[in-house]
């Protein structure tokens, strides 16, 4: 009984010393703070741990500075933009660092604080280890190296608003210029009145209104006294940031701007003056073919009515409307018409198209194409209907001229001062067989006197026909007679004309009893 008794008391007191090494053991864990890194919380400096461009692991100054670099890519690249500052060539040491197994490398800040930068390479991670001999512990060293940053950070944007040559500046919600840049303040200093310094709030150069409303742009004129009392124009586009309760505002110089737009608005006053007095009609359409711009000519043409191309219609509807007015020619079938202005815009686009339309009230049209840029086309609409009268009539006064000579008995013909063949009538034809216009090639006086000499007795005719026809000046008319072959006597006339050409005209003397040819030659030659 007793041994019993003593083993369940030994049992419990077991039972009790176990409960109370675990209970210890758990207050010990619950006590110990969870590590968050995989370094020593004490160790002094920045590190980070690097696998290629990614973050394995850092400690809490790491992570101090990781959180003060402005760059927004992965962290390793901004921890390299956050330290180029102190070590110029921290990337390019870093990419050698397989070859160099371990760097060391020091670096000054602005201030001439030294920083010692240690890195490594083990079992493939980068390993890189951040100093300051007179900081004992990471964090500060983070907090120098953050203050630092901020410093140069302000140092830079100090000088780019001062190189700016845009107007930047800052409202208050009262609207005192509270803020201004370098660019603003030696233009207000320029605008003072002489003799009058700048105070504080700072003058105002834009009208308030127009800077409030000018979020989306607007722009806005300054006018200052330039050199020998002359006003100088100077312009600016102004936008405008929200802030809070404050305005920032800049204003960008314009003069160029205005300049380019004042010399595109007189260049194209200029056009459309030259376009309003052209006599061709002009209708210009941009890539979608929609009418863009016309002249005054167009109108007077096509008889359209003004509000009709102010509502800018495409070609289609265009032509559509002249065919209405009977101003194009009729095609046969509509499903034609169709495929026909679907042909003048491809070859007006490729600059190929030009027709003439005759219409059916007897006007006569020459239609033009011809491409415009950035995809556009240009139609040009001339009238040409007096032109083409007056050539009907050329050609009608020509063949009533050709029907007159025509019925001249004798034969003629008119050679240029080169000694081509311009024009010959019936007679001549019927008296020489043979017929110039005929010919393949063009017909010379040298050609005419061959085809002469089968045809006539021999004669010296033919020799002075050549140099007389080729002489340069002053001519005299002469007469010469010459032996057909079939014994007809012709007398050749031969009389300079205008232009420097040539009339040669043949009479065949009456012979009403004719000798053959032989019996002719034979009698010359006795």
């Amino acid at each position: 009984m007793e041994l019993d008794l003593s083993a369940t008391i030994l049992g419990v007191v077991l039972l009790a010393c176990a409960i109370a090494l675990l209970a210890g053991s758990l207050l010990r864990s619950a006590a110990k703070p969870a590590a968050e890194t995989h370094f020593p919380t004490q160790n002094t400096g920045a590190v980070f741990l690097f696998d290629g461009d990614a973050l394995i692991d850092c400690n809490a100054a790491g992570r101090h500075i990781l959180s003060q670099s402005g760059i927004k890519t992965n962290d390793w690249h901004r921890l390299i933009a956050f330290l180029s500052p102190y070590f110029p060539d921290l990337d390019g040491l870093i990419k050698k660092l397989p070859q160099l197994g371990v760097l060391a490398q020091t670096g000054a800040a602005d201030n001439g604080k030294v920083i010692l930068l240690e890195a490594e390479i083990n079992a493939g991670l980068t390993r890189i280890c951040l100093t300051d001999p007179d900081i004992a512990e990471g964090p500060g060293l983070a907090l120098a190296l953050a203050h630092h940053a901020m410093q140069r950070e302000v140092q830079d944007l100090r000088k780019a608003l001062a190189a700016a040559p845009a107007l930047v500046w800052r409202e208050s919600e009262h609207g005192d210029i509270i803020w201004a840049n370098d660019a603003y303040l030696l233009l207000t200093s320029s605008i003072l009145p002489k003799g009058q310094a700048l105070s504080w709030p700072l003058p105002r150069i834009f009208d308030r209104s127009a800077a409030v409303q000018s979020a989306n742009g607007q722009r806005q004129s300054v006018v200052m006294l330039g050199t020998n009392n002359v006003t100088k124009t100077l312009w600016f586009d102004l936008q405008t940031h929200r802030d809070g309760n404050a305005l920032l505002c800049f204003a960008s110089p314009a003069d160029a701007a205005v300049a380019a737009e004042n010399s595109l608005r007189e260049f194209m006053q200029t056009l459309s003056k030259t376009f309003a007095q052209l006599p061709i009609g002009l209708a210009v359409f941009d890539k979608d073919r929609k009418l863009q711009m016309f002249n005054p000519a167009l109108l007077e043409l096509t008889t359209l009515p003004p509000d009709f191309l102010t509502l800018k219609p495409t070609l289609v509807a265009v032509l559509d409307a002249m065919r209405e007015r009977n101003l194009l020619p009729e095609p046969k079938d509509y499903s034609a018409w169709r495929r026909q202005i679907t042909e003048l815009e491809r070859a007006a686009a490729a600059g190929l198209f030009q027709e003439t339309w005759a219409l059916a009230d007897g006007q006569t049209f020459r239609v033009t194409g011809r491409p415009h840029p950035n995809g556009g086309l240009a139609l040009m609409i001339e009238d040409i209907s007096t032109e083409m009268q007056r050539s009907r009539r050329y050609r009608a006064d020509l063949e009533v001229s050709q029907s007159v000579l025509d019925h001249i008995p004798d034969a003629i013909a008119v050679f240029s001062a080169s000694g081509q063949v311009i024009w010959c009538n019936q007679s001549y034809t019927d008296l020489w067989e043979h017929d110039p216009a005929t010919g393949l090639g063009n017909v010379t006086i040298r050609t005419m006197t061959d085809h002469w000499k089968t045809r006539a007795a021999p004669s010296a005719l033919w020799t002075e026909l050549d140099e007389y026809i080729h002489t340069i000046g002053l001519r005299q008319a002469w007469t010469k007679d010459l032996r057909l072959l079939d014994g007809r006597l012709v007398t050749c006339h031969i009389a300079p004309v205008a232009g420097g050409a040539t009339m040669i005209a043949f009479h065949v003397q009456a012979n009403p009893v004719a000798k053959p040819a032989r019996q002719q030659v034979t009698a010359a030659a006795k």
